[in-house]
């Protein structure tokens, strides 16, 4: 039995938005989406490709076609459900209970315990139900139930959230596309690429333009302190900043991982693990990986990660 976890709203957000060629919701296996509310609620609106669980007779009912042994990911919410603990709830059809609380589960959690002997991995509980979510990410709410192959192949995901609401790693594409602008309220981008993008033009407030190539020759390190002073300027602000270079893989990445261990002063092992949980297909390339470990070095006054490492 894999048992349940709570599954922070940035966390969901990143999981849908993650992509090899094309989105990774296109893969069958990668993620199974249950939404526990009533009927009038979820064809109102729910996160999209997500599904209805019903209940018969006091038991939760899988879609068909769902096979959980093989699924990466099985979230499941309920309108509001924050903790994993037994919530306490009024009783109060029973006139005998002396007002005392009874003891019950909430519905995300109840349907999850139902489904976590199904699973290898943990069943995910949002936390904060499809309120937070749909609060945080009004652009995910769908009254679409249905979704065909080749809907899914054109769905174009969105940048991931590195810093919650306010620092987002993405590519060229979603940097050029003014509906993520709008949506994800960007006031400033970085741009770790050669292509000038269509927004910010001229505005050096706002705009930090770090040309360098997609080589393991390209020198990323004399712009290290600017590009974590103009982050950090943003930050105090409360400006949201999309950092991004032309497939949001190598450069870009490199970028969010210095300001990482820049900003909370740790190591690119610890900033590593972060990013690569936030971007599945994080990967620079070995000359900036390298780089960073000198950068280490800045921050913390000696090289502590091993690069040799395999998984750099």
């Amino acid at each position: 039995m894999a048992g349940l976890v709570l599954c922070e709203p940035i966390e969901l957000y990143n999981i849908l938005n993650q992509v090899t060629k094309l989105s990774r919701l296109t893969e069958p296996n990668y993620l199974c989406l249950l939404d526990v509310r009533s009927k009038w609620e979820y064809d109102e609106s729910h996160v999209i490709t997500a599904r209805r669980v019903k209940k018969k007779a006091n038991k939760y009912l899988l879609p068909e076609s769902v096979d959980l042994e093989c699924v990466r990911y099985c979230v499941v919410y309920d309108n509001n459900t924050s903790t994993l603990e037994i919530v306490i709830k009024q009783e109060e059809e029973d006139d005998n209970n002396d007002d005392r609380p009874g003891l019950m589960p909430g519905a995300a959690v109840e349907c999850g315990r139902a489904l976590a002997h199904l699973t290898r991995h943990p069943v995910c509980i949002l936390k904060g139900g499809y309120q937070s979510f749909s609060a945080m990410y009004h652009f995910f709410r769908t009254q679409k139930i249905i979704w065909m192959p080749q809907e899914l192949d054109a769905f174009q995901p969105y940048p991931v959230e590195i810093v919650p609401g306010k620092i987002y790693l993405g590519n060229f594409r979603q940097a050029c596309d003014p509906k993520i602008q709008k949506d994800l309220k960007i006031k400033a981008h970085v741009n770790v690429s050669m292509e000038a993008g269509p927004f910010f033009v001229d505005d050096a407030d706002n705009l930090l333009h770090i040309k360098i190539e997609d080589s393991p020759e390209a020198d990323l390190s004399p712009f290290l302190r600017h590009l974590c002073h103009f982050l950090e300027i943003h930050l105090h602000l409360g400006s949201v900043v999309l950092v991004f270079s032309t497939l949001g893989i190598s450069r870009s990445c490199a970028a969010i991982l210095a300001f990482l261990m820049h900003w909370n002063e740790q190591t690119l092992k610890k900033s590593w693990a972060y990013v690569k949980k936030c971007k599945n297909n994080m990967r620079p390339n070995r000359g900036l990986v390298a780089q960073l470990l000198e950068w280490e070095k800045v921050v913390l006054g000696d090289s502590v990660t091993d690069i040799l490492d395999p998984r750099y």
